[in-house]
């Protein structure tokens, strides 16, 4: 044990070269040993050294381990040969380094489309595809269903061919207004993006194709769209009413272009949207003139949604149109019409003639309503027929049954008769005879 008050000597020290080709260092007063003296002196150093700092592990020195006492194999690299940066990584997702924290903060909210050169499917069945060619300017600017955006449009079929460019397109998402591929697309795109989407005729044109645009029978096609404006759908309460009347009067003719093509369930949907605007309330002061208008462009949609139901055997639904058209307008020939069609559907063959001959009374000239009337009579007759026969069948021929029974009575009279009137000669005669015997006796 050293004391304070002693001064301490640093004895010096001197290497000497081993056997191995290390050098041994030792206090200067020793001289330099053989291989085996030298190590056993270094092992005396490091037992001390141990006994004296019990905080540092065996074989570890500044916390790291002695690769000599390790026993592995290491090559001592040249500063030339280290590269400062190291090879890039092909996948990120592995270990972690000093510089891993602001990288992993920057791929935590990765973007959903994914690289800008890469096709989303839409619907998942390779039908509808989308990508992206200019970024917009965020999710948050995505609009919703039901809002109105405005949009330039350029339509190519496959092969390239320009079939129609479009400025300032304006539409309702959700409301059918364009084919179905803009429809579910924009909802994807961000406020001042530019996309390039590619359909398959199922959500475009169809089979019919198209006139206006001119689009050939099962056409696919690119289309080429940039989201211009987002704007919330305006108030209907707070609608003008002649403004009104156009909105409704717009939706019903989109609807009629859904009948035209066949898609009868698109066509309900628009003439529906219709329906809730002319039916919407006001606070807008509207004039007379204006409210027959309306009421007038309502009960065309109602007589429509009628057609469409019937199309769709929707018979339940049609006639509920058909008895609101009514209700409004009690003397409307095209509501009379069809519904004494969905009453016929329904086998209610009275009241369809009834309804009819109603209709036909309206417009005596109405050859359309001539020609639905007698094949409904001819039917319900037919009907009648058949329903008298299989009451005779189940009865048992009630009709020959009764004429038997009858025969059969008077037959039975006619004996009856005959009878009676042999017995009443017989008695007769014998009533003669016995007056003879007794006046011959006499």
């Amino acid at each position: 044990m050293l004391h304070s008050q002693s001064p301490i000597e640093v004895p010096l020290v001197s290497c000497c070269p081993t056997a191995n080709g290390l050098r041994q260092c030792k206090l200067e007063e020793a001289d330099c040993e053989g291989p085996k003296q030298a190590s056993a002196q270094i092992t005396l150093r490091e037992e001390t050294m141990d006994a004296s700092d019990d905080s540092v592990p065996p074989a570890k020195k500044n916390g790291r381990t002695s690769l000599l006492d390790s026993g592995e194999d290491f090559e001592v690299l040249d500063e030339d040969d280290i590269d400062d940066d190291p090879p890039p990584l092909e996948d990120a997702g592995g270990g972690k380094g000093k510089n891993t924290d602001e990288s992993e903060k920057k791929n935590t909210d990765p973007d959903p489309l994914g690289p800008v050169e890469e096709w989303l499917d839409v619907l998942g069945n390779d039908q509808l595809k989308k990508k992206v060619l200019e970024a917009g300017e965020g999710r948050d600017s995505r609009p919703q269903k039901g809002q109105n955006v405005k949009i330039n449009l350029k339509t190519y079929l496959k092969d390239g061919t320009l079939v129609e460019e479009q400025t300032d397109l304006s539409f309702t998402l959700g409301d059918g207004d364009v084919i179905q591929a803009l429809d579910l697309t924009v909802q994807l795109m961000e406020m001042r993006e530019k996309a390039l989407i590619q359909t398959g005729a199922l959500y475009a044109y169809g089979v019919r194709g198209s006139i206006e645009p001119e689009v050939p029978s099962n056409a696919e096609l690119s289309l080429e769209v940039e989201l211009l404006e987002v704007t919330d759908a305006p108030d209907l309460e707070l609608l003008a009413p002649a403004e009104k009347i156009a909105l409704a009067s717009h939706k019903r003719e989109r609807g009629n272009v859904h009948y035209q093509r066949g898609d009868y369930a698109f066509a309900v949907n628009s003439y529906s949207i219709a329906l809730q605007i002319t039916e919407s309330s006001s606070k807008v002061d509207i004039s007379p003139e204006e409210e027959n208008e309306l009421m007038d462009v309502k009960v065309k949609c109602l007589n429509n949604m009628a057609a469409s139901q019937l199309k769709l055997d929707h018979y339940d639904a049609a006639l509920k149109s058909c008895v609101s058209a009514l209700e409004h307008q009690p003397d409307n020939i095209k509501a009379l019409f069809r519904m004494g069609k969905v009453l016929a559907l329904q086998g209610e063959y009275t009241e369809a003639i009834q309804t009819l001959r109603k209709a036909l009374k309206l417009e005596p000239s109405n050859k359309t309503i001539h020609a639905e009337l007698s094949k409904l009579v001819k039917k319900n007759s037919e009907q009648r027929g058949a329903e008298q026969a299989m009451y005779k069948k189940m009865l048992g021929n009630p009709t020959s049954s009764s004429g038997n029974t009858q025969k059969h009575r008077a037959k039975s009279s006619w004996g009856l008769s005959w009878k009676w009137l042999f017995g009443a000669t017989a008695v007769a005669i014998g009533g003669v005879a016995l007056s003879v015997v007794i006046a011959a006796r006499n």
